[in-house]
């Protein structure tokens, strides 16, 4: 039987076990640029398998959050290397989560207090996290505009030009997030693409942009080192798709065929329910329909799971399993997984923003 903490590999990454540390937002990079403290918060969680680092914004465009970090400016670089260089000294595998947030996004935080943009312009049900006098406060989205055609290339072009960054920053790789109703999967459902050109009405048409960037970034950095990010049914960010099993089987099965490190689904509502009566899925389905195209790379699951629920998902076919919020409040969380030991408390209150109180002061079993 599969172990979660057998060591495996996605893609040309080599990871000591099967479990990976989820992408998780803090709101901690002033400027869009990590700090000390950064690193030491993600050196502290060394021990997973696969670090995903929180979402990072591929361009000032692509901002959406306050103080979240970036990848397009050369300070932003140089916070990342000090990042990657203690994963790495402390035994870890680090990638990098390329992020443009789209519609999900404030003036406040758009270059020249621009309209975020969008597939189509239509306003999301949705928060985003402004600081005031220093405190995160959650505000409304802005009314977004619809990107022209004609600028979809420079966006693709954001995208491979992070993924160098990353590479050149030190990462082990890329996650592409076309997850949870950012700016990818706003392409790809219907309720935030109306659009009547070559990239909305079909399922090949609305994934026409995921799978651009995909193959931009597969080109520049090689599929190896290229995990991409998926949730077919949460409804994260007021996002909806009428018909998610055929596109997201179709999807993955154009996935297949680019020699991906690994695909990280979300199963269920992002950290909520695992089964959404409402929107039913087949995930079995899903990861079937990408190995039945030629998919090797890693199957990544994620969304609520503790050890159990973890193996049986190993056992049931997938590679690696994600853990999120239970990594921010257990920095030894492989240790306490191996043990069966308790978890520590998570505190609520300071998981946007702040300094390293509910950032790097949680205690370890070693104390």
């Amino acid at each position: 039987m599969t172990s979660l903490f057998e060591p495996t590999h996605a893609g040309d990454i080599t990871l000591a076990n099967r479990i990976a540390m989820a992408p998780l937002t803090r709101n901690r990079a002033p400027d869009a640029i990590p700090t000390e403290l950064t690193a030491t918060y993600y050196a502290q969680r060394a021990t997973a398998g696969l670090i995903i680092s929180e979402a990072t914004a591929i361009s000032p465009e692509g901002q959406g959050y306050a103080d979240v970090p970036g990848l397009y400016g050369t300070e932003q670089l140089d916070g990342w290397k000090k990042v990657t260089r203690a994963v790495h000294k402390a035994g870890g595998k680090i990638v990098v989560q390329l992020w443009h947030v789209g519609r999900i996004s404030h003036t406040s935080l758009q270059p020249g207090h621009a309209k975020p943009v969008a597939p189509s312009a239509i306003r999301a049900h949705a928060k985003t996290v402004l600081l005031k006098d220093g405190v995160p406060t959650f505000t409304d989205t802005s009314e977004p505009r619809a990107l022209d055609a004609e600028e979809l290339p420079r966006i693709v072009q954001d995208y491979r030009h992070a993924a160098r960054n990353g590479i050149a920053a030190g990462f082990d790789g890329v996650e592409i997030h076309a997850a949870n109703g950012y700016l990818i999967d706003q392409f790809l459902k219907t309720g935030a693409n109306q659009r009547t050109d070559d990239y909305g009405g079909s399922i090949k048409n609305r994934a026409r942009l995921l799978l651009e960037v995909t193959r931009a970034i597969v080109d520049e950095i090689g599929g190896g080192r290229t995990g991409i990010r998926l949730s077919p049914v949460t409804p994260a960010n007021d996002i909806v798709d009428e018909n998610p099993q055929p596109l997201f089987d179709y999807v993955v099965r154009e996935l297949g065929k680019l020699g991906l490190a690994y695909v990280h689904v979300i199963e269920g509502a992002t950290g909520g329910p695992r089964e959404l009566p409402d929107r039913p899925f087949d995930y079995a389905e899903l990861r079937n329909a990408y190995r039945a195209a030629g998919g090797k790379g890693a199957w990544m699951v994620n969304n609520a799971y503790d050890r159990a629920l973890a193996e049986a998902a190993l056992a049931n076919g997938a590679d690696i399993v994600a853990f999120g919020r239970p990594f921010i409040s257990n920095p030894d969380l492989v240790e306490r997984l191996k043990q069966n030991a308790p978890l520590n408390e998570l505190n609520r209150d300071t998981l946007y923003g702040g300094g390293a109180k509910g950032y790097t002061d949680y205690p370890t079993l070693a104390g």
